[in-house]
C-alpha cells in the first residue's frame, strides 16, 4: 500500500480578499460628496495635523482612521504619478542625448576619414522646464544646417 500525504494550506484571515464575505475588513466605499470634500481637503494640504483629521471625519461620518489611510494612500498616487512625470521627461532627454552622441560620433568619424564634411549641427536647443525639479534643460527643435 502507497500512501500519500496531502499538504493543506492555511488562509490566515488577513491573506483573504477584501471582498469576501468572511472577511473581518470591508473595503471603504466613499459617496461622491465624501470623495469630493476629501479631494479639495487634499489639495489644500496633502497631510493633516490631528485636529483637522478629527473635525474631516467628522464632517464625512467617518473614523479618524479612514480619513488617515485616505491621505496616505493619496499622497501615494500623487508620488507615484510624478514619478511616472518624471521618468518620461528624463526618457526624453536620455533620447536627445542619444541623437546629440550619435551625430556627434558621425562628426568625428567623418573628421578621422579626412573627407570635406558640411557640418550640420544638432538640434538647436529650446528651453524646456523641468515639471519636477522646476530646471531649465535642453529640448529639442528641428536640425537647421549651417
Amino acid at each position: 500500500d502507497v500512501s500519500f500525504a496531502v499538504k493543506r494550506e492555511r488562509v490566515s484571515p488577513s491573506s483573504e480578499d477584501d471582498d469576501s464575505p468572511n472577511s473581518s475588513r470591508k473595503k471603504l466605499r466613499l459617496s461622491k460628496t465624501q470623495s469630493a470634500l476629501l479631494e479639495q481637503s487634499f489639495k489644500i494640504n496633502s497631510s493633516l495635523n490631528q485636529k483637522q483629521k478629527q473635525e474631516l471625519a467628522e464632517e464625512l461620518k467617518l473614523r479618524p482612521r479612514q480619513v488617515e489611510v485616505w491621505f496616505q494612500n493619496r499622497r501615494a498616487r500623487t508620488k507615484l504619478k510624478q514619478t511616472e512625470i518624471d521618468c518620461a521627461f528624463l526618457k526624453k532627454y536620455c533620447d536627445t542625448l542619444t541623437a546629440e552622441n550619435r551625430w556627434l560620433q558621425r562628426q568625428v568619424k567623418a573628421l578621422k576619414s579626412g573627407q570635406p564634411t558640411y557640418v550640420q549641427f544638432p538640434a538647436v536647443a529650446a528651453l524646456a522646464l523641468c515639471p519636477s525639479c522646476e530646471r531649465v534643460s535642453a529640448a529639442a527643435k528641428p536640425s537647421t544646417t549651417a
